[in-house]
């Protein structure tokens, strides 16, 4: 498959990163690869979206140490930010609303329109025609040698939304002449799919399973619409989980599950084990955590006293 022909990917990650750990950065990286070598898809972006404080978690800090963390955890990486959408809303928002949220974001920001993951081949992802004006806030990195790519960009929508994940198609600029008029210089964009899938741990996908615990209809919309992909932890069986759910065995080929062959242990995904370490003055906390995000927390003293 040519780069044009597959499916380009931001994923999306929603949790407390109460603190954010090297596993759940980890997850990015495993994920993006393993999606690559599966030759189907193009992951161009990662989003870590952090819950809001009325989510009610016992021992959840202030949002504004864990955007903090969490800025401080990617700020190393090329294709991974943070975006601050759901602390800055008056309320705690469900999985599906974020997802919903970042689809109709890209929409406004690349001109795309986004396939769900049910119908790419009768729902074509083309970029809308922009006038000058409008492009004029992107960075353009056209080469002019007309090969289809996807370009990664950092829009800046406002001082409140801060940095967020898009991609834009190729441009390639042309004049269109008919017998009538030179209609002058245009914007055309090469057709891509682009979808945005929730990045998860096997736990998540368990919770599905979970009677009452999710709206169906929302979970029809994150796994029907979207898409999910699934970084087991270690020895969980997620074929089982998928079988228990009516939902997730409908749409089981809407489910990607990364198979890790190095086996990384995704125990230091664990928050709560981070807690424990820092409250313990345990030096595995090093195993857990950047090095800048501890920096941050023993000078924030945050979880020292923490409970939960």
């Amino acid at each position: 498959m040519t780069d044009n022909t597959k499916t380009h990917v931001i994923l999306l990650s929603c949790g407390s990163f109460n603190p954010i750990t090297k596993g759940h950065i980890h997850m990015f990286e495993k994920a993006r690869e393993y999606l690559h070598k599966t030759g189907k898809f193009i992951v161009i972006g990662g989003i870590i979206s952090p819950v809001h404080d009325s989510y009610g978690k016992p021992g959840l800090v202030p949002s504004r140490h864990r955007l903090t963390m969490c800025q401080l955890a990617v700020q190393s990486s090329d294709w991974i930010r943070v975006d601050p959408w759901e602390c800055y809303q008056d309320t705690w928002q469900t999985t599906c609303s974020v997802l919903e949220h970042h689809r109709d974001l890209m929409k406004r920001v690349t001109g795309c329109i986004l396939s769900n993951v049910n119908t790419p081949s009768t729902t074509p992802v083309i970029g809308q025609p922009q006038n000058e004006t409008q492009t004029a806030i992107y960075q353009n990195h056209n080469t002019m040698n007309n090969k289809p790519s996807a370009i990664k960009l950092w829009g800046k929508m406002s001082e409140s939304l801060g940095k967020i994940c898009c991609v834009r198609p190729h441009i390639d600029r042309f004049t269109f002449v008919d017998e009538n008029a030179n209609l002058g210089t245009a914007m055309r964009y090469e057709e891509i799919e682009l979808r945005i899938l929730l990045l998860c741990g096997s736990d998540l996908l368990e919770s599905f399973c979970i009677p009452g615990l999710w709206k169906d209809s929302d979970m029809e919309v994150i796994v029907g619409d979207f898409g999910i992909v699934v970084v087991p932890r270690d020895g969980v069986d997620t074929e089982r989980i998928m079988n228990h759910s009516s939902v997730l065995r409908k749409n089981k080929d809407n489910i990607t599950v990364v198979k890790d062959d190095a086996n990384h242990p995704m125990s230091i995904v664990s928050s709560t084990k981070s807690r424990l370490a820092l409250q313990h003055g345990d030096g595995h906390v090093v195993d857990y955590l950047n090095q800048t995000v501890i920096d941050y927390i023993l000078q924030s003293q945050l979880y020292i006293n923490a409970s939960g």
